[in-house]
């Protein structure tokens, strides 16, 4: 299986608690104006690259506490995304999930998309919601605007509603 990524960080520390390796996956359909990372958005943009590829880097990565899937839109790859989230799991890491669409649009489409329901599941955080440039604020936690949610997937899955999450 096959992602389409814009580009990789191997140890972050501003897209979630503690040291991550992210993977900014190439295309998004919101076209936030302001958009933090524009040259995610075309969706032929980037470059292919096999989840096995991927996973073997993440492995070979010391002293990680999880991996974030930015972008673009993760939701737009989640069968690929859920797939190595599995696997990623499987390492004792932790997965931190940005997307554009809010929870409720996202639980929303889980119940027609099982590749979307799949792509929440092994997600333990979610940042939600679209960028607004009105919104920006720097002092806000791995958010770029005030209306992005940092959620406890599992717990808002549980209580179908979001549930935010206590860092």
């Amino acid at each position: 299986m096959k992602l389409r990524i814009a580009g990789l960080t191997k140890e972050s520390v501003v897209d979630g608690p503690g040291i991550r390796f992210v993977v900014f996956v190439q295309g998004c359909p919101h076209r936030c104006p302001g958009c933090h990372n524009p040259e995610t958005l075309d969706f032929a943009g980037g470059e292919e690259i096999t989840v096995d590829e991927l996973f073997a880097q993440i492995r070979d990565t010391r002293l990680l506490q999880g991996v974030t899937f930015s972008g673009g839109e993760p939701f737009a790859q989640a069968a690929a995304l859920a797939c190595l989230g599995k696997k990623v799991k499987e390492l004792g890491l932790d997965i931190v999930t940005y997307s554009g669409y809010t929870f409720e649009e996202l639980l929303d489409m889980a119940e027609k998309n099982q590749e979307v329901r799949d792509l929440l599941e092994v997600s333990d955080l979610l940042v939600d919601g679209p960028y607004l440039a009105e919104e920006r604020d720097l002092s806000v936690a791995f958010r770029g605007s005030r209306n992005q949610r940092i959620l406890s997937v599992a717990e808002s899955l549980k209580a179908k509603r979001a549930v935010e999450a206590v860092l």
